[in-house]
């Protein structure tokens, strides 16, 4: 296959990914899982497990981070690039139509007959990528201990950073042995923490005129975890200084959360409200820029990384702790999501068909959910 054809199916592939990922990171990834992973052995899924413990280490989007990984491991340079934009871009474009229509209006479009149907179906779609992720993470009785740990903490409200990099410290040091970190096990550490400082550097850098634009690139390159904690972000950089009302960031986060693709899609939804079209456009070239460049920096990284016996027990420590914190999230969106019988009358239907029917794509599972989500929501 030439490179002009692998750009083509990485941007064929994660655009569709677009057009399906509903549900949050943890989905997200979970459908990169299964594509990427299982049907198109782009790489092996220590190398992918390896890459979302890495990813969630840096600032930004989580799962946007995974598909510019997946297409440079596919593409190379140019792949991480495609593969990030096909995977925004209809997020973006759905988010910036119904801002408009919110702008316009002043209200927003009913679509939750045909959301009501997903979110149990993706319950199980995570549980299958979490299923598959762990046997290959879980390979000591002492990551099991360490992963239960990092699970307990995370239901007590422990942000997720601080757990991965505590995880990765801890495990690395006990799996490895306090007497095997000497001077050059630390030489071999500095690129993380490089990557970790790198903020301050990325926003001085690209300093601009642009007010959007500025305001939503320190938030792109200092937003750790989830896009769920953007609210808090832009509560401060929006609203407190009385360019936003908080009903209408409530409303724009509705829009990311409702939308497929990143929730960080918000952005564009915002910048039109503060701008119109071309505020739109500099809030979702804000958001995002960081994280091309922080995956830019870290993929080279990894497999040096796993290369290093030490930074290999820091990785499967983080690995762990990784899949411990999607189990929390799954525990979390299913309190949420299951509260009434034709939720979980959904949820266990799609668990049957997702460990029973393995290489059914998660794409249709999440179409058939909102068919019949949809037809049970008017019951």
């Amino acid at each position: 296959m030439t490179q002009g054809e692998k750009l083509k199916e990485v941007a064929s592939v994660f655009f569709k990914l677009g057009l399906f990922a509903f549900g949050g990171p943890a989905a997200h990834i979970a459908m990169m899982e299964a594509e990427i992973v299982e049907k198109r052995k782009w790489m092996s899924k220590q190398h992918f497990l390896d890459l979302i413990g890495a990813t969630n280490l840096i600032p930004g989007p989580n799962s946007t981070e995974m598909t510019m990984h997946c297409g440079h491991e596919r593409a190379g340079f140019w792949g991480l690039f495609i593969a990030g934009l096909s995977f925004i871009i209809p997020a973006v474009f759905l988010t910036g139509l119904l801002a408009y229509f919110y702008v316009t209006y002043g209200e927003l479009p009913n679509v939750a007959p045909f959301i009501y149907g997903i979110k149990p179906v993706v319950l199980a779609i995570i549980a299958m990528a979490i299923f598959k992720l762990g046997k290959k993470a879980l390979k000591s009785v002492h990551l099991g201990i360490l992963g239960g740990i990092v699970l307990i903490l995370s239901f007590l409200g422990i942000n997720e950073v601080y757990l991965l990099l505590g995880a990765g410290l801890i495990g690395a040091i006990i799996l490895y042995g306090l007497d095997k970190i000497n001077s050059k096990t630390m030489r071999q550490f500095l690129p993380l923490i490089g990557i970790q400082g790198a903020t301050a550097t990325t926003v001085a850098f690209t300093l601009t005129s642009m007010k959007i634009f500025w305001i939503f690139l320190k938030v792109g390159a200092v937003l750790y975890g989830s896009g769920y904690v953007l609210f808090a972000y832009l509560d401060a950089e929006l609203v407190d200084l009385g360019y936003l009302s908080q009903q209408e960031l409530l409303d724009a986060i509705a829009m990311g959360q409702f939308t497929p693709g990143p929730v960080l899609s918000t952005a564009t939804f915002i910048g039109y409200q503060l701008n119109g079209f071309s505020g739109a456009l500099a809030a979702t070239a804000g958001i995002f820029l960081p994280s091309f460049i922080f995956v830019l920096i870290l993929n080279p990284l990894v497999p040096k990384m796993r290369n290093s016996k030490f930074m290999s027990r820091f990785l499967d420590a983080v690995n762990i702790a990784a899949v411990a914190v999607m189990l929390g999230v799954i525990v979390e969106m299913g309190n949420e999501t299951l509260v009434d019988w034709r939720s979980i009358v959904l949820a266990l239907a799609a668990f049957i068909t997702v460990f029973t029917f393995k290489k059914i794509s998660p794409i249709f599972i999440i179409l058939g959910g909102s068919l019949i989500g949809y037809l049970l929501y008017l019951i």
